[in-house]
């Protein structure tokens, strides 16, 4: 067992954003009858046996969880990151509150991934191979990270893409046409692709029934 597999991983909901681009709170946002935030929520209790919400209490939507607001507030998914580490002091398997259509199985292949890698590292993520995007909003932190993304918001870098080196990541490959559980909802477009998708999945279902 390397030595990231003896820490017990604790999940995070990440939950601060304003939704700006939407224009609506994209937490409160219902899909198959359950709002973002707790349906996210759910997935990490699946897999973790403790989560935190970072950006808001998530009483207001039912849910008796611990958590906190951002320490470094205005610094997006990076701030978030950064209280959920100093916080917890140990493994986070952060999961944005935004995506729909991620599933258990994808959680549970990003842990498989962190067991199985040979050398120790700062993240485990998703890479798409056509572009190399990494989906850093679907990804595991060590707590080795956090002074790493400390210095990289002091000299004004937020983007998380940029700020993990990838000889410090370790990546799950996956394709443009697997990229459904990947999508999130920043624009009204967004939403409303959603939910026609969600639509098109329920009319699936009653026809197989």
């Amino acid at each position: 067992m390397n030595q990231m597999c003896g820490r017990q991983l604790a999940g995070v909901v990440l939950a601060g954003g304003k939704s700006s681009r939407l224009g609506r709170d994209k937490a409160r946002i219902l899909f198959e009858g359950q709002d973002l935030l707790s349906r996210t929520a759910g997935l990490l209790r699946s897999v973790t046996p403790e989560v935190w919400v970072i950006g808001r209490d998530p009483a207001d939507h039912g849910l008796s969880l611990p958590w906190r607001l951002d320490d470094i507030p205005g610094k997006g998914p990076v701030g978030g990151i950064i209280t959920a580490l100093r916080a917890l002091s140990r493994p986070c398997l952060v999961l944005s509150c935004d995506l729909p259509f991620i599933e258990r199985d994808y959680l549970e292949r990003l842990m498989e991934a962190r067991a199985a890698c040979a050398q120790p590292v700062l993240m485990t993520t998703y890479g798409q191979v056509e572009t190399e995007y990494i989906e850093a909003l679907v990804a595991i932190y060590e707590p080795e990270a956090l002074p790493v993304l400390e210095s990289a918001v002091v000299r004004g870098e937020h983007k998380l893409s940029r700020i993990v080196p990838r000889e410090h990541r370790c990546q799950v490959p996956y394709s443009q046409e697997q990229a459904l559980p990947f999508f999130n909802i920043n624009y009204p477009a967004d939403l409303a692709l959603m939910r026609k998708l969600e639509a098109r999945a329920d009319g699936q279902a009653e026809g197989a029934a």
